[in-house]
């Protein structure tokens, strides 16, 4: 699908069979990129391919970040908030569309280990920048989806922080599809190229698809974990006196 005279998006296809629930189709998804980019001014939104890459950096995160703090940084890079007069239509239409994608990426990636990235159409890849001399055409057109999913990193540093080395590897594998910007970066991008190497665009689109689910796995068991509640007092029982002192029994005061 093309998205007016913007770059043409492609969508991943594999064979084997999936479970991308209620997932957006194609129509919708060139719906979504509109209604982006009709983000009340002067917000700036994420497009559509950073869009998936972020979703995606948010789902993997060590913990589960509820709705409320991961919608705000897609309207806009400073994270600034929607004006008051927002039109309300726009605003339930996008977060509906989004949500959806969220919910079949999150499917994707927990239930059957494989998702569809919404990438760059590497046939309509626009000339070479001056940042991107050094990069493949691979991670060219994988690019704004990491970034999207460095995006997530920005704004939801946990699983940075996490002193996990496969996470750090996992990371590096989709860090890689970024221009690099210190030595460090050109010398890491080196080492993968070497022992880890991606002869085309299929090759590069499962590694950075194996690499987003290894993290889902690493993180799973912090993020669903279940925080042990301890009481600095004893537990009032229901048939006794309410801790409040009105002399009814707590399930007859503040037990109802």
């Amino acid at each position: 699908p093309t998205l007016g005279s913007g770059p043409a998006l492609a969508r991943a296809r594999r064979d084997n069979v999936r479970r991308m629930k209620q997932d957006l189709n194609d129509a919708e998804l060139d719906e979504l990129a509109e209604l982006l980019n009709a983000t009340p001014e002067p917000l700036q939104p994420l497009d559509v391919l950073m869009l998936d890459g972020y979703l995606a950096g948010v789902l993997v995160q060590p913990r589960w970040v509820a709705v409320e703090e991961w919608l705000p940084p897609v309207f806009d890079f400073e994270r600034r908030a929607l004006p008051d007069n927002a039109d309300a239509a726009w605003l339930v239409r996008t977060k509906s569309l989004i949500e959806r994608r969220r919910d079949a990426l999150n499917a994707g990636i927990s239930e059957d280990g494989f998702f569809d990235p919404v990438i760059v159409d590497v046939d309509q890849l626009p000339p070479v920048s001056e940042y991107e001399e050094e990069q493949s055409a691979v991670s060219r057109a994988l690019m704004p989806w990491s970034a999207g999913f460095q995006w997530a990193q920005e704004c939801f540093p946990d699983l940075e922080d996490t002193a996990d080395d496969a996470v750090g590897a996992a990371l590096s594998r989709i860090y890689r599809h970024l221009p690099p910007q210190a030595d460090e970066d050109k010398a890491l991008i080196a080492v993968l190229d070497r022992e880890q190497p991606l002869k085309d665009l299929d090759a590069g689109l499962e590694d950075l698809v194996n690499a987003t689910v290894e993290l889902w796995d690493l993180t799973a068991k912090q993020r669903f974990a279940v925080a042990t509640i301890k009481r600095d007092t004893p537990k009032v029982g229901r048939n006794d006196p309410c801790h409040c002192g009105s002399g009814k029994k707590f399930k007859a005061c503040h037990g109802r």
